[in-house]
């Protein structure tokens, strides 16, 4: 008996050890609750505030997953009494949620036809044999792709590419060497800045249209997006592989062996079949209704509507949507929406933005830097430490009751959340390329850096000088 209790004081010691961020963020969030309001906060806004400082320190000290986080978020905003159960049900669900779930659900499908084998071929058919050129062939197609249907899956797309030229390269896949992290460092910042060109390139570039939709700031479509983010990308992509090169240049210059290999095993999978002709096929109409519908019928709606050709067609079973889909991902977007509007609608953003334009105003003396301040450096340097969405989703409407122009300000701030160069933690593509086992944490600094203030400095341009001839 007394075995037993000395091993369950053990394990429960060992629990609260491993749990000790989640058991303070609940101390706190109690602590906090008892606190009175500060001025100008109303009490729903104050728990509002409490609730997103759980979610910060949960998401930072990764002790439960991400999608207990988003539970715990849509838990606390009906126990704490910022909404009603119907209420935060209301604020989950949105066109912006029903576009992740279908955006995901159609990389699925692509992924199930096997255009990730395809897409190996066409990038060394054009890149060639000389390594700049596929580090520049790299960065270009995972800008390109991740664009339009996420960076995490092109990233997975990409890894078996660049790991095949490694092994075909004469090069061990379990030791560093310079080529592995400069073909892998192409393939993540390049989904990295891929990500800001259309709103299906990343989550948090939905949540921000959802916010100014919800919000009653501006309504922005696929298409409107696009002219506002893609020159960005276009400038951003030779810019990002030359200081690739320069930081990790590498002993072979020519890769001829290499491609060799990597053509004739891919050139065995064939001719493309019909389903996968009639996958590229649904997948172009798909865009084709992003860019012409969605401000009709949403872009939700599209992405939904794809889905449901591919399962009429028989290009994919539900069985592997439902076992690839990551539903986690859902549920988190969802949760940071729905914060992000009961941050809205308390006063609690408009709350937390007067304190910080109040607190900075003392060093700039000027509102406009603030705002810029704000959205571009404190956004890029949280979107490091937490996620993108994650910042976007707190960051958001905070920036957006700082004033100026909502599209600007709103799109600013999701481009400045895709510098996710400097942390492994930062996007799901540095976490894929990490998990091989050839990239350290140090590397990601060393180019990190100097991509992270060349990226301000042509947000600084392309919002002073382009955007301003949109409006």
């Amino acid at each position: 008996m007394f075995g037993f209790s000395a091993r369950s004081v053990s394990n429960i010691l060992f629990w609260v050890t491993r749990k000790k961020w989640l058991i303070l963020s609940f101390l706190l969030s109690i602590s906090f609750f008892y606190v009175p309001s500060p001025e100008g906060l109303s009490p729903e806004g104050h728990r509002t505030l409490i609730i997103v400082l759980v979610a910060l320190i949960l998401i930072i000290s990764e002790s439960i997953p991400l999608p207990g986080v988003a539970i715990l978020i849509l838990i606390m905003e009906v126990i704490l009494g910022v909404d009603t159960a119907d209420g935060v049900a209301s604020s989950f669900m949105s066109d912006a949620v029903f576009f992740i779930m279908g955006s995901l659900m159609l990389a699925v499908s692509l992924v199930h036809q096997g255009l990730d084998k395809r897409l190996a071929l066409l990038v060394i058919n054009i890149t060639g044999n000389k390594t700049w050129r596929i580090v520049l062939g790299f960065v270009a197609i995972s800008a390109l792709l991740s664009s339009f249907i996420g960076e995490h899956t092109v990233g997975a797309m990409m890894l078996p590419v660049a790991l095949a030229l490694i092994r075909n390269a004469g090069l061990s896949t379990t030791k560093a060497t310079k080529l592995s992290t400069l073909l892998l460092f192409s393939i993540a910042y390049g989904c990295a800045i891929g990500s800001i060109g259309t709103p299906s390139g990343g989550g948090r570039n939905v949540i921000m249209i959802g916010y100014l939709s919800e919000f009653g700031m501006a309504q922005i479509s696929y298409l409107d997006w696009m002219k506002y983010a893609y020159p960005m990308l276009i400038i951003e992509i030779p810019i990002v592989a030359l200081i690739l090169w320069y930081t990790f240049t590498p002993e072979q210059k020519v890769m001829d062996s290499s491609v060799r290999k990597l053509k004739v095993k891919v050139a065995k999978t064939g001719k493309l079949t019909a389903n996968q002709i009639m996958a590229i096929v649904i997948f172009l109409f798909v865009f084709i209704g992003w860019v012409f519908l969605s401000p009709i019928i949403g872009l939700g709606i599209v992405a939904l509507s794809g889905v449901f050709l591919y399962l009429s067609f028989g290009l994919v079973e539900w069985q592997e949507i439902n076992r690839n889909t990551n539903w986690g991902v859902i549920l988190l977007f969802g949760s940071a929406i729905s914060i992000g509007i009961q941050m809205k609608e308390t006063g609690a953003a408009l709350w937390t933005a007067e304190q910080i334009l109040y607190s900075l105003n003392i060093i700039f003396q000027d509102v406009e830097v603030v705002r810029w301040f704000v959205s571009v450096v404190v956004t890029g340097l949280l979107t490091n430490l937490l996620s993108n969405a994650a910042t976007v989703a707190v960051l958001g409407p905070v920036i957006l009751d700082m004033g100026g122009d909502p599209i600007i300000m709103g799109i600013m701030t999701s481009i400045s959340s895709a510098f996710a160069y400097l942390t492994v933690v930062a996007s799901p593509t540095c976490m894929i390329i990490h998990s091989t086992g050839l990239i350290t944490s140090s590397d990601y600094f060393k180019a990190g850096w100097k991509l992270f203030v060349i990226s301000i400095i042509i947000l600084f341009m392309i919002s002073t000088l382009y955007w301003p001839l949109l409006s």
